[in-house]
């Protein structure tokens, strides 16, 4: 746990093997899955204040297919706190699909009802106003602005994904466990401005001890969405 938390883009579990001195893959890519498991905190705060939600794709290119037409893809939601001209907290979330049957829960589960979210045209997001926020909508279109500087928090927070997966991970992710490379991601994220790792160790130490077990038969069992590969 130290290793992991003490290391500021985290480790894999390559480098976990080699540094420990594992003399298997799969345990040391298991210990990581089960870490990840605890680094979500039971009834944690949602996001408050004024808040950017988009989605994003995460997978390589894919030929005659763009943005929210892609089809191998896999799509990720995010909201992100506006924080002054800063960024906040942040919530990531595997969804099915761009629909409001996707996004409008994800919304309910990451924000506080009354806050003010922020999004752009497309129609996934209309009922919002409806649900109890604040909903603003951006044209991104008619404003002659590029999405990245009308919602550059969300982006900013993209960028650092994309950046962790490619980079400390070699883009080394199956599609069917994504959802917890995302709960480390916001676990990192979100604790970015703390000056001591410790605090890190300490609070993941603590979630870990009342977390359900994850024997190695649990973190495989989820089958593999058609089509999906490694995600690069």
């Amino acid at each position: 746990m130290w290793l992991v938390t003490s290391q500021k883009n985290g480790a894999s579990a390559l480098n976990i093997k080699r540094v420990l001195g594992l003399g298997s893959y799969q345990t040391a890519w298991a210990w990581l899955h089960k870490m990840r498991r605890a680094m979500v905190r039971p009834g944690r705060e949602r996001l408050t204040g004024s808040i950017e939600v988009d989605e994003t794709y995460i997978g390589g290119p894919e030929e005659g297919h763009f943005g929210r037409g892609a089809e191998k893809k896999v799509l990720v939601a995010i909201a992100a706190e506006v924080r002054g001209k800063g960024l906040g907290r942040i919530r990531l979330r595997r969804v099915d699909d761009a629909s409001a049957k996707s996004l409008v829960p994800f919304v309910g589960d990451s924000v506080e009802l009354g806050a003010t979210v922020r999004t752009d045209g497309w129609s996934g997001y209309s009922s919002l106003k409806e649900q109890g926020f604040d909903h603003q909508v951006i044209n991104i279109k008619q404003s002659g602005q590029q999405a990245h500087e009308l919602l550059p928090r969300v982006h900013l927070a993209v960028t650092h994904l994309k950046r962790w997966l490619g980079g400390t991970l070699q883009g080394g992710v199956q599609a069917d466990q994504l959802e917890y490379y995302l709960d480390e991601f916001t676990f990192r994220f979100n604790r970015r401005k703390s000056k001591a790792r410790g605090l890190l160790f300490h609070r993941l130490v603590q979630q870990a001890v009342v977390t359900e077990p994850a024997p190695y038969r649990s973190l495989i069992a989820n089958p593999k969405p058609k089509g999906s590969q490694l995600i690069t």
